[in-house]
């Protein structure tokens, strides 16, 4: 059984998790401060948070929800494009190869360019979109797929589910031939006009 889902250290290969693991439940509940944390960097950790949101160590998908959140805990990306796992006393890079959470649904207050937008995560956190947490849409010159994100905290993004972001285009506007949708009357561009047509 793999550690991961057990909880429990069964051999040295997993013993550095393991220290991971007590490390940040160490830090209690809440937001940590990740940012203020600068520890050495401690090495590369074989895992990687995959498109549809799921975590992996070592090729084993890491079943716990609890585990899984308590590493989004000590999540952070750094200017250097790469995301660690950060305590007080470790750095460990691991892969990404989207996103660092997923946006599976959207709440709209209101209506025009004074409506509230948020988003709950995976992770059951809840973002309100707002220039510090903006919508961010990347479209594929040749496919034209858009791959929209929202950012979380810090450098930390959240892949918008595909079903979320059609209800965001169902309530978006045309504004200087840009699709886009209002938020505390900030305009978020989802596209070129036409673009998401279904």
């Amino acid at each position: 059984m793999s550690t991961l889902n057990n909880g429990n250290s069964g051999n040295n290969g997993n013993s550095g998790l393991s220290n991971l693991i007590n490390a940040a439940r160490a830090q209690g509940h809440g937001a940590l401060p990740v940012d203020k944390w600068h520890p050495d960097h401690c090495g590369d950790m074989d895992m990687v948070i995959r498109k549809d949101g799921s975590w992996w160590h070592e090729g084993t998908r890491i079943t716990r929800a609890p585990l899984v959140k308590l590493f989004s805990r000590v999540l952070r990306k750094d200017a250097d494009g790469e995301t660690y796992l950060v305590t007080p006393v470790e750095k460990i890079r691991i892969r990404v190869e989207c996103a660092h959470f997923l946006a599976v649904r959207v709440d709209i207050e209101g209506s025009g360019k004074n409506q509230r937008l948020f988003f709950t995560t995976n992770m059951d956190e809840v973002v309100e979109v707002s220039p510090t947490h903006p919508i961010m849409v990347q479209t594929d010159a040749i496919t034209l797929e858009p791959t929209p994100l929202l950012r979380v905290r810090g450098r930390l993004d959240a892949l918008i589910m595909r079903s979320v972001f059609y209800e965001l285009v169902e309530h978006a506007q045309e504004v200087d031939n840009q699709l886009g949708i209002y938020a505390g009357s900030v305009f978020f561009p989802l596209g070129p006009k036409g673009i998401h047509d279904v």
